[in-house]
């Protein structure tokens, strides 16, 4: 016989017979209280799989939190049920004692085995949403509308959704240097170098790197030593090229910090626009360079790649660019011998050299083609990383 879950997770049924087991028709409160399952029939339900002590999770927890209680605020008809993968008791009161909704009982374990293999729950955390009905809305992208959406994403239907990326691609479309680094009237960037106010304004006409990063993250203070020498070496032959510190530290010391070691201008310290403008760019991790052309749109979001595979002849990172510098490559390559003999065995070209090469061309042409629907569950744990700063 086809388990409640099952049927649930193909065409719907149910949320009482989704969430009760045979001798269970209740679900436990953050205090223990019994919380009767029927009370969630009629509303959207997101179930909620995660684990105490598991970065991810514990970042992404206030998130939801913060959503959910703004839904309730609002009258929304909405629940969240945790669907615990903690390996005990002890760790399941202490991570659900951080919500504010109800969970599966934590020893109802063929439950929760039939959750997770309903709804082929492979990583956490993971939101999954449920219609009103009990119809499955969303298998695994429920995280990934909470960090891009936030309560906005309610009622998580595809209308819903299609209204939200329309209405975020209008803001591509209409973007600007201005609209995005103008906020709350300051109209001004930090040359620390300088001491004074820059003008936004006055980056108009220039190609931008807003470069994000933060003093706590060791791969940023690599790439930042290599980022500043191919600055130096841009801005003596273009005067058009600029960057822009986005700050992600945890204050403002760790923002004076980092800044201090850098030969550009900077964004005030705002960790708040800082996490609104790594979701506006769907920013997978630091350190992260997005390039913005002189017309205020954005060339790409894979600078920090570009910079790597091909340091200053990146510059001015169009795809026009990418080209040039992979048609020299090619003909630089017709000299080099076919294989490389060495104690170990032999090498041909093609396993040594083009692929580094292309692989800066895939990156860059698969900006525009990049959305929530698509990152993978690793590209989804570094977003959480930044955006939960």
């Amino acid at each position: 016989m086809e388990s409640p879950t099952k049927s649930a997770a193909a065409g719907g049924e149910s949320i009482s017979s989704i969430l009760s087991s045979e001798n269970r028709n209740f679900l436990i409160s953050p205090a223990g209280n019994k919380v009767p399952v029927e009370e969630l029939e009629g509303k959207t339900i997101g179930l909620y799989f995660g684990a105490n002590c598991y970065a991810n999770c514990e970042k992404f927890t206030p998130l939801l939190a913060k959503a959910y209680r703004h839904l309730k605020e609002q009258g929304a008809k909405f629940e969240v049920v945790f669907v615990s993968c903690d390996e005990n008791q002890s760790s399941f009161q202490q991570f659900h004692g951080t919500m504010p909704w109800a969970a599966v009982p934590f020893a109802d374990l063929l439950l929760k085995k039939r959750l997770n293999r309903s709804f082929s729950v492979e990583a956490i955390p993971s939101l999954i949403i449920l219609s009103p009905t009990g119809e499955l809305l969303h298998s695994d992208g429920g995280v990934d509308l909470i960090y891009r959406y936030g309560s906005r994403a309610f009622p998580f239907t595809p209308s819903r959704i299609r209204e939200l990326i329309s209405e975020e691609k209008a803001k591509h479309d209409s973007q600007t240097l201005e609209k995005l680094l103008a906020i709350n009237g300051r109209d001004y960037v930090i040359d620390h170098g300088k001491q004074l106010q820059v003008r936004i304004s006055n980056l108009a006409g220039k190609t931008i790197g807003l470069y994000f990063s933060a003093q706590w993250c060791r791969p940023c203070v690599k790439f930042t030593d290599r980022l500043a020498s191919i600055y130096r070496s841009l801005r003596e032959k273009h005067d058009l090229f600029e960057i822009v510190f986005v700050s992600a530290d945890k204050d403002e010391s760790g923002y004076s910090e980092c800044y201090g070691e850098m030969p550009w201008i900077a964004l005030p310290y705002d960790v708040e626009y800082t996490k609104l403008l790594s979701r506006y760019f769907h920013i997978p991790g630091i350190p992260a360079l997005i390039i913005i052309g002189p017309d205020g749109k954005t060339v790409t979001s894979e600078g920090r790649n570009l910079i790597n595979l091909h340091k200053e002849m990146a510059y001015p990172f169009t795809e026009e660019q990418l080209k040039l510098v992979q048609a020299k490559a090619d003909e630089e390559a017709k000299g080099y011998p076919r294989s490389l003999h060495h104690a170990g065995g032999i090498h041909t070209r093609s396993a040594w050299f083009p692929q580094t090469l292309a692989a800066g061309r895939t990156s860059a042409a698969s900006v525009r083609s990049r959305g929530w629907a698509g990152r993978t569950n690793a590209s989804r744990a570094a977003t959480r990383f930044i955006t939960s700063v």
